[in-house]
């Protein structure tokens, strides 16, 4: 699963209707440059595809009061909709996925509704769990990894990192049942975009291609 996917559709999503530079102003605000493959090229070429798939609909404006090429600007369809959802649900529930596509699923959690939310990160803690149950059938922390030579390490690491996700994710779990945060049908949610005109103090420089993509 690519985590761009997830993160350009989310951040047409939130904005209604938005041009390649304003999507790409969003990610690189969240950071999302610098954790996951969210880059200025890789943030158009998505846009282009996911037209082309239907996932996004494509809308020529008029061209910039500079004299440049049409700007087009993108809206999520229905099916968009659909995919954002089950990338959103897979993004959460999925214990082997990579750091980016978590973080990308927690940058949206608040879509979906808390008590939903609450169960999709319960099933990743179970699928961790369960993981880690099946790798400490041959590998017993408490050895230590000596035991296996210096493979021992890599289960090792994996045993740790899956003992720290487990934790952090049942800390987050608290936290949203104990009523952080805005979800979907409580209320206005928290929108992480920057407000008109502000300058994003996170952005790469990279020049705009145009705002034509």
């Amino acid at each position: 699963m690519s985590a761009i996917r997830l993160l350009v559709l989310g951040a047409v999503r939130q904005h209604g209707r938005a041009h390649g530079y304003q999507v790409r102003n969003d990610l690189e605000y969240w950071g999302a440059h610098e954790w996951s493959s969210a880059k200025p090229g890789s943030i158009y070429h998505a846009l282009k595809q996911m037209a082309k798939q239907e996932l996004l609909l494509a809308h020529e404006v008029a061209p910039s009061t500079a004299g440049g090429p049409p700007r087009t600007e993108y809206e999520i369809t229905e099916r968009g909709t659909e995919e954002f959802f089950a990338l959103l649900r897979a993004s959460l529930t999925s214990y082997d996925q990579s750091v980016d596509v978590l973080s990308a699923g927690i940058g949206f959690i608040v879509d979906l509704e808390r008590a939903e939310a609450v169960a999709l990160l319960r099933e990743r803690v179970a699928a961790i769990e369960g993981w880690r149950a099946s790798v400490t059938e041959h590998y017993t922390p408490a050895e230590g990894p000596a035991a296996l030579g210096h493979i021992g390490e890599i289960m090792s690491m994996w045993v740790h990192s899956a003992d720290s996700g487990a934790e952090w994710t049942r800390g987050l779990i608290a936290r949203i049942e104990a009523g952080a945060y805005t979800f979907a049908g409580e209320g206005e949610p928290f929108v992480g975009v920057l407000p008109p005109g502000r300058e994003n103090p996170y952005a790469t420089g990279v020049p705009d291609p145009g705002d034509s993509r």
